[in-house]
């Protein structure tokens, strides 16, 4: 998945598309929820991009809207899971 990117590259993006997510829910978080919130985004993102919308990923822009898409339904999806 981020074998062309780098770990590096990886680690500022999922920071960058945790930090997305969090201003679209309005949740505030930490530097380290937002990398946790945006690697997990990450890869769900990927899956849904390749697998269900059957998309390549090509560059980082597109990366980061994926993971940004990404941690927003993981967010979506526990604040429904923590408010019942």
């Amino acid at each position: 998945m981020f074998d062309d990117l780098g770990i590096i590259v990886a680690i500022i993006v999922g920071i960058a598309a945790g930090w997305i997510a969090e201003q679209v829910t309005g949740r505030r978080h930490g530097l380290v929820t937002n990398l946790i919130v945006g690697l997990l985004g990450a890869l769900l993102g990927w899956f849904l991009a390749t697998n269900v919308l059957d998309m390549g990923l090509d560059g980082w822009i597109e990366w980061l809207l994926a993971s940004a898409i990404g941690a927003i339904i993981l967010l979506a999806v526990f604040g429904l899971v923590r408010r019942r």
